[in-house]
C-alpha cells in the first residue's frame, strides 16, 4: 500500500509553507540570509502549531548543500535525508523516553565527533521539558560551550517546566495556535490538490473542530474521507467527532436561561447515552453561548 496520510504528505517543506507562525518564520529567514546562527533555539507552543516542521526546515536550510539558505532546495541528499529522519547528522529526539541522564551524557558523548556529512550536527529534542533535572544539568554544561559545529533546537509544549539556566541559553520562539481561517485556507488547498470532494460548511466546521490545530485539522480531515465515499458534509463531520446537534445545544441553553438544572442533567446523560464525546458537549456548547454572546453584542 502507497497510501499517505496527509499529515506526512503535507508536512511543510519550506518555511513559506508553515501555517500561522509568520513571525518565527520571518525572524529565522533573515536570520539564516544575515548569517546570525545561534546554537541553541528554543520552540515553544501548543502541539500542532508547525515546532517540529519548522525545526526539520531550519536543519535543512543550514546544512542544504546550497546553503546555508532561507530556501532548502529539498532535492540534495542532505535535504532529502533530513524530510526522511535518516540523516547522520540530524538527530530527532524525543525527551519524554529519553529523559534520563544517562541519555544526555551519550548524547554528550557523540557531541565531541564533527558531522560526517553535513555543515552542522543538529539535535532536535522533542517536549524538552520531560528531562529530568539532572538531565537539564548534563546538558547545560554542553550548551555553555558548544562546539561550532553543533546546534540545539527544542521544542516544547510546557516552557514552565524548563529551567531559567537552560531557557536563558536558548533563542526563543513562541508559536501561536493558528488562526481558523488560516487552517482554512491551509484545508481549501489540500482538498483541491487531494481532489476530495467536501462542502465548505464541512471543511469549515473541521478547521473550528481542530482547536486550531493544523495537524489535527489534517487528521480530521483524512478520516473523514475514509468515513463516507460520497460528499464530505457538515452531519458526516459531527458524527464522525461525536459532536452535539444545534438542537439540543439550543435546549441546554434554554434551560440554562430558566435555571432548570434537572433538565440539562436529563439531556447531557442522554447524549453520553447516544456516544457523544463529552468533551465536544462542553466545547460545543461554549462556543454555542460564543456565539449567541456576539449576535447580541454586534
Amino acid at each position: 500500500m502507497n497510501y499517505q496520510v496527509l499529515t506526512q504528505k503535507w508536512r511543510p517543506k519550506v518555511f513559506q509553507e508553515i501555517v500561522g507562525q509568520e513571525h518565527v518564520t520571518r525572524t529565522l529567514i533573515n536570520a539564516i540570509s544575515l548569517g546570525r546562527i545561534a546554537h541553541a533555539y528554543l520552540f515553544a507552543g501548543p502541539h500542532g502549531t508547525g515546532k517540529t516542521s519548522t525545526a526539520r526546515i531550519l536543519a535543512k536550510a543550514l546544512n542544504c548543500e546550497k546553503g546555508p539558505t532561507p530556501l532548502p532546495c529539498n532535492k540534495c541528499s542532505n535535504c532529502i535525508e533530513i524530510s526522511r529522519g535518516e540523516s547522520l547528522d540530524v538527530l530527532e529526539i524525543d525527551g519524554a523516553s529519553n529523559r534520563g541522564i544517562d541519555e544526555i551524557r551519550e548524547l554528550r558523548e557523540r557531541i565531541g565527533f564533527s558531522p560526517i556529512k553535513a555543515r552542522y550536527k543538529i539535535y532536535i529534542i522533542d517536549e524538552v521539558h520531560m528531562l529530568t533535572h539532572p538531565a537539564f544539568n548534563a546538558l547545560l554544561k554542553t550548551l555553555e560551550e558548544p562546539p561550532h559545529y553543533v546546534i540545539f533546537i527544542f521544542a516544547t509544549t510546557d516552557p514552565d517546566k524548563l529551567p531559567l539556566t537552560i531557557i536563558s541559553r536558548c533563542q526563543r520562539f513562541d508559536f501561536r495556535r493558528i488562526g481558523t481561517s488560516d487552517i482554512l485556507r491551509r484545508l481549501t488547498q489540500i482538498v483541491k490538490e487531494e481532489k476530495i470532494d467536501v462542502t465548505p460548511q464541512a471543511l469549515e466546521l473541521i478547521a473550528r473542530a481542530s482547536e486550531n490545530s493544523m495537524r489535527d485539522a489534517e487528521k480530521i480531515l483524512d478520516q473523514l474521507t475514509s468515513y463516507t465515499l460520497e460528499k464530505i458534509n457538515e452531519k458526516d463531520v459531527s458524527q464522525a467527532l461525536g459532536m452535539v446537534e444545534d438542537e439540543f445545544l439550543a435546549r441546554l441553553t434554554e434551560n440554562l436561561y430558566h435555571r432548570d438544572v434537572l433538565s440539562n442533567i436529563k439531556i447531557i446523560h442522554q447524549l453520553i447515552e447516544k456516544g457523544k464525546n463529552p468533551r465536544w458537549i462542553v466545547k460545543g456548547w461554549l462556543n454555542w453561548l460564543r456565539d449567541l454572546a456576539m449576535i447580541k453584542i454586534g
